[in-house]
């Protein structure tokens, strides 16, 4: 029970990634507040939430919008009181093209989406981070770790993610708050296995195929499932983790080492 009685606020409450951060943390003693824009989703996830003898709050909430952050701040601190963590998962992709060809227009949204939205729930939640002595945790990218044709932009707002954590840590330490980032590989979950399957079906092979060709050159042979990300990042934000800050933990099996 690493984090018993703790509060802990899940931006970006997917289908995904999201719901494996939300229920790891509930499983591990914590209450959630959720928030995403999909109402639907965050009820689903409350309920698990439920069944796991933990409350969950659901607040629907457009991340890349400053009042509905706002809104989302104040319901968390009017119906707990507290905050103990802060996950920050959401995520705006941009195109995959290369940077001189990315209109700068979609360059910028996903930029405000994944590192000025960020910045800014984080200043919102700064207040009661300082009184509980809490930690953040940004869901970061292998994409940091590489360059690869067309995924200069996704690397561009992510690497400026990670700058932005790590000053932070710098900027919040004194203030008894940890700020620290998880970089996941490939994901084995459901949008990575329709991509698969999309790759299987156009090279007329199985799905099975594409992943053990993906994962031979991994040192576990293996891709992380969301769950397991999911532990790492409940574990940056509990008390085993009291002296790490300004880290990035690398999550992918072993494809690349840092």
């Amino acid at each position: 029970m690493m984090l018993r009685d703790k509060v802990i606020v899940v931006a970006g409450v997917g289908a995904g990634l999201g719901r494996s951060i939300a229920l790891a943390a509930a499983r591990e003693g914590a209450d959630v507040v959720l928030a995403a824009r999909t109402a639907e989703r965050l009820d689903e996830v409350a309920k698990e939430i439920d069944g796991l003898g933990r409350r969950a709050l659901a607040v629907p909430t457009d991340l890349a919008d400053a009042a509905a952050q706002e809104r989302l701040a104040e319901a968390a601190r009017n119906s707990f009181g507290r905050i103990d963590g802060l996950v920050y998962n959401a995520l705006a992709m941009p195109p995959i093209k290369g940077l001189g060809a990315v209109p700068l227009e979609a360059l910028s949204a996903s930029f405000d989406g994944n590192v000025v939205s960020a910045l800014r729930l984080t200043r919102l939640f700064t207040p009661l981070l300082e009184e509980s002595k809490g930690s953040v945790v940004m869901v970061n990218s292998m994409v940091v770790r590489f360059s690869q044709l067309g995924m200069g932009p996704y690397k561009l707002t992510k690497a400026a993610l990670l700058a932005m954590a790590q000053s932070l840590a710098t900027e919040f330490g004194p203030r008894g708050i940890r700020v620290n980032s998880v970089a996941p590989g490939h994901i084995w979950g459901d949008s990575l296995k329709w991509y698969f399957g999309y790759l299987a079906h156009k090279r007329g092979v199985e799905v099975e195929d594409i992943y053990t060709e993906t994962a031979a050159g991994i040192d576990l042979r293996r891709l992380p499932e969301p769950d397991e990300i999911a532990d790492a990042v409940v574990f940056l934000a509990s008390p085993l983790a009291r002296a790490i800050t300004g880290q990035c933990l690398d999550v992918n099996c072993g494809e690349y080492h840092h």
